[in-house]
C-alpha cells in the first residue's frame, strides 16, 4: 500500500511518499520542487505513480510556501523569488544528506525535478551538485540569468518601483549566472535529463528551455539521455500526458 506521511527533515516540511512495506529500504529517490505559489501537495499525482513503481518521493515545501508560508504580499513573495531558489538549493542539499544518514537512498539513484520554480531550481542545482544522477524540468527555464533580467525589464517597462538599486542587480546577475546551467553545460556530464514545456507558455518562455535543448544534445553521446517533450497549444500548467511521460522516463533512467 502507497504511504503519504508528513515528517520534518532538519526543519523542511515534506511529504514522504513511498511503499510501505519498502518505507525503511534504501530505494532510488526522487525529490521534486513545487511551482511559485505552490505546494507539496500539489504534486501528489506524480509521486503516487512514482511511488507505485518501487520509488521513493520527497515532496518538501520550499521556502515561504505551503507550511513555511509568512504573512507576506503576494508581491513581497515575488521580489523574493530569486532568494527563494538559492534556498531551495540548500534545502535540497540538506534533504541529500538526510537521506544518506537515514541509509534510505539506494546506490547513487537520486533524481531532482521540479515545475515551473522548481524546474529553474533542478537546472541551477545540477550546476551544484554532482550527485543529482537524473533530473526532470517541467516549465522551467535553465537560463535563469535571462529569465532574471527579462524580469526586470518588464517590471521597467510597466514603470514599476524595481526594489534593488543598480548595484544590487549586478550583484544578482553575478550570482545567478553561477548557477545558470546554460553557462555552464559541460557540468551535464551526459546526466539524463527530461524537459516538458508548453508551447504557448506565457509566463516561463519556451524558448528558454527548446534553444537550451538544442545546444545541450551535442554534449551528450547517448541522445536517448535527454528528452524533450512540447506540447503544442499548451500553456502554463503540467498536463496529465507531461506527468505519465515523465514517469515512463524517469523508470528507465533512475
Amino acid at each position: 500500500m502507497i504511504g503519504i506521511s508528513k515528517e520534518f527533515w532538519n526543519d523542511i516540511p515534506l511529504l514522504h511518499v513511498v511503499d510501505q512495506e519498502k518505507k525503511d529500504q534504501s530505494l532510488p529517490t526522487l525529490t521534486y520542487i513545487h511551482g511559485f505559489t505552490s505546494a507539496k501537495e500539489h504534486n501528489l499525482p506524480l509521486a503516487f505513480l512514482m511511488a507505485e513503481k518501487g520509488y521513493r518521493v520527497l515532496l518538501p515545501d520550499m521556502m515561504l510556501h505551503g507550511d513555511r508560508e509568512e504573512e507576506i504580499t503576494d508581491q513581497e513573495r515575488e521580489l523574493r523569488f530569486f532568494e527563494i531558489v538559492k534556498q531551495n538549493l540548500d534545502d535540497i542539499e540538506s534533504i541529500y544528506e538526510e537521506l544518506i544518514a537515514k541509509q534510505l537512498l539506494e546506490g547513487n539513484r537520486f533524481g531532482l525535478a521540479g515545475t515551473s520554480m522548481g524546474g529553474i531550481t533542478t537546472a541551477a542545482a545540477l550546476t551544484q551538485f554532482s550527485w543529482i544522477k537524473t533530473a526532470g524540468i517541467l516549465m522551467g527555464s535553465p537560463k535563469i540569468t535571462e529569465y532574471a533580467q527579462q524580469l526586470i525589464g518588464f517590471m521597467t517597462s510597466q514603470n514599476k518601483e524595481l526594489p534593488l538599486s543598480e548595484e544590487q542587480i549586478v550583484l544578482l546577475l553575478d550570482e545567478l549566472r553561477e548557477m545558470d546551467l546554460s553557462l555552464q553545460m559541460e557540468k551535464l556530464f551526459g546526466r539524463p535529463l527530461f524537459f516538458w514545456h508548453g508551447e504557448e507558455d506565457k509566463v516561463v518562455p519556451f524558448d528558454h528551455a527548446y534553444s537550451f535543448y538544442e545546444k545541450a544534445i551535442d554534449h551528450y553521446k547517448n541522445p536517448e539521455n535527454i528528452r524533450f517533450l512540447k506540447e503544442i497549444g499548451r500553456g502554463h500548467k503540467v498536463s496529465r500526458f507531461a506527468i505519465v511521460e515523465f514517469v515512463k522516463w524517469l523508470e528507465y533512467q533512475l
